[in-house]
């Protein structure tokens, strides 16, 4: 019997990556040797000296580094973070903001240009409000705690402006002080969690703003796609194939545990309505919301590809058979 790989795999405790992470869901031919870290402190690791076998990824980074052929990883096509983002667009309420196409020209905080979230926000703000992401004035730092940095050099034409922040500041703070008219944040500002009057969401309801357009383009954000090192693909075939079928078990096993979840007479979670809430997602966005799998997923990461062009991040119009390794792609997820 042959021996078994040992691969590293950098990721979050994820519900539908914690089977492969704590073994319940195996990689046939592999064992795992698991490394639980956040994004902010894996991507910059991952992307800039490539230390782990498996690992998540930023979607944004990723493209980049394909399109520059500097990649050392090579995706499957499964997504560990997707979300919503309307709920990520705060403005200071003394600004003349009050709907999206007030954003053109403004100044506007991000934690990172080239952060998935915020290529997703402004493609949405251009797509369905006519906002021209290259007016927008750029400024980029910590959101809550200073001194982030780009994680990837940035080579942007001289129309888009980006200037990073002093060392000290925040974007939460100059948001609140009105040195910007808006951030854009994939987590709560700490001014506007504790209820500081003069920041507001620029959606008034972001939830329903997100269902309609859900709705209407039928995607869910995918943020974060799972690489693997291409070295080891070249040296293991057929590795790429199961590493996908194990990811796919694991989010399988998810799917379940919400679902014993919500059947059990005391719910484990401190959350009134769970399961209501969970028909509701099956109701709206159907049985297997959080699909893998090129095919399932092909008119939205079409759509990422386009704003990572459009948005001057990727070098060239990448194809969805550029991104993903090619054992894969015929996978259903």
């Amino acid at each position: 019997m042959a021996k078994p790989v040992t691969l590293t795999f950098a990721t979050y405790n994820y519900d539908r990556m914690r089977p492969i992470l704590d073994g319940r869901v195996s990689v046939e031919g592999c064992k795992i040797a698991p490394v639980v870290l956040t994004s902010e402190d894996l991507f910059p690791r991952v992307v800039q000296r490539a230390e782990f076998d498996v690992c998540e990824m930023s979607m944004s980074s990723y493209l980049i580094q394909v399109a520059a052929g500097t990649s050392q990883y090579t995706a499957v096509p499964a997504f560990a973070s997707r979300s919503f983002r309307h709920d990520c667009i705060y403005v200071n309420a003394a600004s003349n903001i009050s709907d999206p196409e007030d954003l053109q020209g403004k100044r506007v905080g991000l934690p990172e240009y080239q952060a998935t979230m915020c290529m997703w926000v402004r493609g949405i703000l251009q797509d369905d409000y006519g906002v021209d992401f290259r007016t927008l004035k750029y400024r980029t730092g910590g959101i809550n705690v200073a001194g982030r940095k780009e994680r990837l050099p940035l080579s942007l034409p001289e129309e888009i402006e980006v200037v990073s922040i002093g060392e000290d500041q925040t974007l939460d703070e100059m948001l609140v002080t009105g040195e910007l008219d808006a951030v854009i944040a994939p987590q709560m500002l700490k001014s506007f969690a504790a209820g500081d009057p003069r920041v507001r969401r620029l959606f008034p309801d972001p939830v329903k703003a997100a269902k309609a357009w859900h709705k209407r383009t039928g995607y869910f954000p995918i943020m974060h796609v799972i690489g693997i090192r291409s070295a080891l693909l070249e040296a293991h075939p057929g590795l790429a194939r199961r590493l996908f079928a194990a990811l796919v078990d694991a989010r399988n096993a998810g799917y379940d545990e919400l679902q014993r979840i919500a059947e059990y007479g005391s719910s484990t979670f401190m959350l009134p309505f769970f399961a209501a809430g969970l028909a509701e997602i099956r109701d709206m966005m159907g049985e297997n919301w959080w699909s893998y799998g090129v095919e399932q997923n092909r008119r939205e990461l079409e759509t990422i590809l386009r704003y990572s062009h459009e948005q001057f991040l990727s070098k060239r119009r990448l194809t969805v058979d550029d991104i993903f390794a090619s054992e894969t792609l015929d996978m259903a997820g």
